[in-house]
């Protein structure tokens, strides 16, 4: 956060910060004894000198903020070169000392990560999608050199979000946006848990705030409830604990806000359907006993079918490990996490909880799968040359739902939820993936586009010489698949449209009269060079693909104007198109092109606004898709194909948009949900309901003038009390 010219700071605010410093030292004194605390006091002098006349917008001295930070890695136990960072962090990026200073006074590695942590913080994390996906690129590049970097830069994100209340609300908005979107993401990804949930709600807080409060206010009315009754639970169990004679510390807790929000909306439930509201969590001394434990609680309460997941036996990717049960007690339901101590910090701290300290130099464990899957991450991104390939990669990834398969042989092979079978052979290997021509699952043979289940165990049957179709990118889940499968498909079809491309100039040569021989070659690559292609075989290849006419491309190589009306004629065609589509001319541009006929394609309805993009189909011209369109997402990987698009000028129509709302059944929630569409001007064309389980279903079709006032629609229903969700629905 960046610092503000404000008065004086005073003696007492002074004193304040150097108190907080001496409560450091002491907790890394406890924490890590050995630690050169010599170092760490230098870093605090040279800190405070840089940022002494600096304070926050909240009035206290800016040094506060780097102390804080410090307080929050100390907590989870990280080196004293990592504290230093922390305190150093906002040196080189808000006073004018160079990065050379402080590896001259603290150190290379002091240095290094004080630079990661600056290059983070420059990073404009929610700008235009091209540049949003090179700078997180760069960030997972930084974690993967050092991963302090980041746990560093989480700190300092935490803190901020902890005094975000001082900013403006625009600033607010788009801090906690990036904050959820990226740094809550990531945390979770490195097995942060503290860091992230708390990243979590501060950003729910600010970006939802209605919903926010509405949460807080329902689990309010029942925190009495909620305490009489996981005391009691709290109490059983220490009890029978200390009858069986496992060792155990109990912990209770209440469901987060932001985590229980999702819950609602992701199920459409009420508050009190919601399974794991309420979690007891049991910390034991050893594995064996956590199973003993396990065997307890089931004697105490039935377990409820279909609830129990051992992360135990199968950790998460982020290395969380617990059993998880659900029990019924008194008619009300309730988690169990059952862990050893080891499990309990790494779930907690995650990635810091396995950082040692030998020899003066911070080393993590060689094998750790944390570092490990952001190798692989970057090593499939480097594949890619789309941005939108790369975030939709990103989000995949930092959202993961894993399933666990075998091979026949026993080999655990963890594929992301509603991964399929050719996901599964591409994991295993690319030519196992590239010559799959079946698949067993369990025994049977199932189709290719099968979705996998925890614990199926999977036999690819292959054939030699056999290819990828390009069928699967309709049902593929994993980037490192749908990245192996757009190489191959990519590299084969590139050679036919060549082809395809050379027989239709030789088509137009021979109507025209025209020996292509006499062409040169000097000619011909000064035409691929006018239509942006930078050989002559990427100009064959764009014709076969249909990007250019034939008969224009030759006509400029020939240097011959070659007698035919018929595209003299397209334009009015155009013309004539766009008005039966209701688009005023120009409404939508391909970018260096006015001749080509262009249309909205019917499975998405792009509206004004709406991110879209070309694509250029055999025989009927241009269609453009909303980027978002559930149809295009497989199309786009057909890079040749695609074509720059943008909307232009304006448009008096207006587009049809269908939206699917997800309701508590009560009095006044129609009133309520018409009333907004109502405010924005928009048209309701139909309206349909129905309800079951207290839930209720909408379906509405609205006529809208852009996404503008689209989102407002879709945000001031979001905002109504009781909507679980909104979603646009697209024709397809």
């Amino acid at each position: 956060m960046e610092p503000a010219a404000k008065p004086a700071i005073t003696e007492a605010a002074r004193r304040a910060v150097d108190l907080r410093f001496v409560e450091l030292i002491d907790k890394v004194r406890r924490n890590r004894p050995g630690d050169d605390l010599e170092l760490l006091r230098r870093a605090y002098d040279f800190a405070a000198e840089q940022h002494k006349t600096q304070t926050r917008l909240s009035g206290e001295p800016f040094l506060s903020h780097p102390v804080e930070v410090a307080h929050i890695l100390a907590d989870m136990k990280l080196d004293v070169t990592s504290i230093c960072a922390a305190l150093l962090h906002d040196v080189v990026e808000d006073t004018k000392i160079p990065l050379e200073t402080i590896t001259e006074h603290f150190g290379a590695d002091v240095a290094r990560l004080v630079e990661g942590t600056t290059k983070i913080s420059r990073l404009d994390l929610l700008a235009p999608e091209a540049r949003q996906a090179e700078n997180v690129r760069k960030m997972l590049l930084a974690m993967v050199n050092d991963v302090r970097v980041v746990v560093v830069k989480l700190a300092d994100r935490l803190h901020n979000m902890r005094t975000l209340n001082y900013l403006d609300p625009a600033k607010q908005q788009r801090i906690a946006r990036e904050t959820l979107d990226i740094y809550a993401p990531v945390a979770n990804r490195l097995g942060m848990g503290l860091i992230r949930g708390e990243l979590e709600d501060l950003s729910f807080r600010y970006l939802e705030p209605e919903s926010f409060f509405d949460v807080q206010k329902k689990l309010a009315t029942k925190q009495k409830v909620f305490d009489k009754f996981l005391l009691e639970v709290q109490d059983s169990i220490r009890d029978k604990m200390v009858e069986t004679g496992i060792p155990a510390e109990v912990q209770a807790r209440v469901k987060r806000a932001y985590s229980l929000h999702l819950k609602i909306q992701k199920q459409q439930r009420v508050m009190d359907q919601v399974y794991d509201l309420l979690a007891i969590r049991v910390i034991t001394d050893s594995i064996k006993n956590c199973y003993a434990a396990l065997g307890v609680i089931h004697q105490m309460w039935p377990p409820l079918p279909g609830r129990f997941k051992d992360y135990i036996a199968m950790p998460r990717p982020n290395l969380y490990q617990s059993l998880h049960t659900t029990v019924i007690h008194g008619g009300q339901t309730f988690e169990v996490q059952i862990r050893t101590q080891e499990m309990h910090r790494i779930a907690e701290q995650g990635v810091a909880a396995h950082w040692k300290y030998k020899d003066g130099h911070a080393v993590s464990n060689a094998d750790d799968q944390r570092i490990v899957w952001m190798r692989q991450l970057i090593e499939w991104v480097q594949e890619m040359q789309e941005p939108s390939e790369f975030m939709s990669t990103l989000r995949v990834d930092l959202y993961p739902e894993e399933v666990y398969t075998f091979t026949p042989k026993g080999r655990v092979v963890v594929l992301p939820r509603d991964a399929t079978a050719i996901d599964f052979a591409y994991a295993v290997h690319t030519e196992v993936g590239h010559q799959c021509t079946g698949v067993k699952v369990n025994g049977s043979i199932v189709p290719l586009r099968h979705t996998l289940a925890n614990g199926d165990v999977v036999e690819i049957l292959t054939q030699k010489g056999h290819e990828p179709s390009r069928d699967w990118l309709s049902f593929v889940h994993t980037s490192r698949a749908r990245s192996k499968i757009r190489q191959w498909i990519n590299l084969h079809e590139r050679e036919q449209a060549k082809d395809v491309g050379k027989r239709l100039l030789e088509k137009e040569a021979r109507h025209a009269g025209i020996s292509l021989k006499k062409i040169s070659n000097e000619d011909w690559q000064r035409v691929a060079s006018e239509y942006g292609c930078g050989r002559i075989d990427d100009l064959h290849a764009d014709l076969g693909y249909g990007k250019w006419s034939a008969r224009q491309v030759l006509a400029k190589a020939s240097g011959q104007a070659l007698p035919d009306t018929s595209e003299d004629k397209q334009p009015k065609i155009v013309d004539t198109v766009k008005r039966m589509l209701g688009m005023n001319d120009g409404a939508i541009l391909v970018r260096g092109h006015d001749d080509l006929m262009v249309y909205r394609s019917k499975c998405c309805n792009p509206i004004p606004g709406d991110d879209v993009v070309g694509y250029v189909t055999r025989g009927r011209g241009i269609a453009v898709h909303s980027k978002t369109c559930p149809n295009v997402q497989n199309l786009m990987y057909d890079t040749e194909r695609r074509i720059p698009v943008e909307w232009a000028g304006e448009t008096q129509a207006t587009f049809p948009v269908r939206l699917r709302i997800l309701t508590e059944d009560r009095p006044g929630m129609l009133a309520a949900i018409t009333n907004v569409i109502s405010e924005t001007g928009a048209n309701i064309r139909t309206f349909e309901s129905g309800g079951q389980d207290l839930r209720a279903r909408i379906e509405v079709a609205l006529d809208v003038n852009d996404r503008k006032q689209l989102e407002r629609i879709l945000g001031g229903v979001k905002r109504i009390p009781g909507v679980f969700d909104i979603e646009r629905v697209y024709n397809v």
